[in-house]
């Protein structure tokens, strides 16, 4: 049984995390997750060293704060939060009180909560990285499945070997790695634009410079016998990533859903569907 994320990050991969793994390789020595997100992939890795890195710094903190901490005293500390402000799935105004606290304090449980009760759970910052998420009325609220969710995940964070980086993918020390590790990218996808990703949260955006240049590192790993898997989408309402397609043919592809895997590019539904693959130099 597979451990979710307490966090509901844009593009997560808990849903076809069997797919992805069964393309993995057997045995990993160093996993490498560059853009972690929700870390959904990497806390679920077999790997004698797991390393979660992404260029949001809010996440990689949260992180380190839930493996630092006792998850009985963090539970504790959450239910204070949420009766200091007396969270509801109807209290807005209780919810924008903790929001423009936390854009005062930065306090990561405050963080956490935040999103608990969020629009669609989102992490959203604007571009001086305040926190602006809308209130999820009727919807969100800090329930047992994320508390179980949340357990889970703190007890595998503070089990595993798992070490934390907050850096842009371009500045990762990959001469460290050997042919026994494998690196994982699930970067923003080019042709579809996530509000983690859109230039306008205080963040790197993602154009087609980026892509190329995380296409050129790809290469430079295959180049030193480095393993590498990539997460995309070659096709996404009706937009198609040629430079991925082109540059994926030299690799192995595997496509989560297998009834694509046959295709010639061409299929006349591909404005209605998302193509999603896993790339492989192995």
């Amino acid at each position: 049984m597979y451990i979710k994320s307490p966090l509901n990050y844009t593009g997560g991969k808990f849903k076809i995390l069997d797919s992805v793994f069964q393309a993995f390789p057997a045995n990993i020595r160093t996993f490498v997750d560059v853009f972690a997100g929700g870390f959904n992939v990497g806390i679920n890795v077999e790997a004698e060293t797991i390393i979660c890195n992404d260029q949001i710094h809010y996440l990689i903190e949260l992180f380190q704060m839930f493996q630092a901490t006792d998850i009985n005293r963090l539970l504790e500390r959450i239910r204070e939060i949420i009766n200091t402000y007396q969270l509801t799935q109807q209290n807005k105004d209780g919810y924008y009180a903790l929001r423009s606290d936390y854009n005062k304090t930065g306090d990561l449980t405050k963080l956490f909560v935040l999103t608990c009760y969020a629009f669609n759970h989102q992490i959203r910052f604007n571009n001086s990285h305040e926190f602006n998420s809308p209130f999820g009325r009727n919807r969100s609220s800090f329930n047992s499945n994320i508390e179980k969710n949340l357990t889970r995940f703190c007890q595998a964070l503070q089990q595993k070997n798992i070490q934390f980086t907050n850096k842009d993918f371009t500045e990762l020390d990959y001469l460290k790695l050997g042919p026994e590790d494998l690196v994982y990218c699930d970067p923003p996808y080019l042709i579809s634009t996530g509000n983690y990703n859109d230039g306008n949260r205080g963040f790197k955006d993602w154009k087609e410079k980026e892509e190329g240049e995380l296409l050129e590192l790809l290469d430079k790993l295959n180049q030193t016998g480095i393993r590498f898997a990539l997460s995309n989408v070659f096709y996404h309402k009706g937009l198609s990533n040629e430079l991925l397609i082109e540059w994926s043919q030299k690799y192995q592809i595997h496509y989560i859903d297998k009834t694509y895997s046959n295709c010639n590019y061409q299929f006349k539904e591909r404005d209605a569907v998302t193509v999603e693959v896993l790339i492989t130099n192995y």
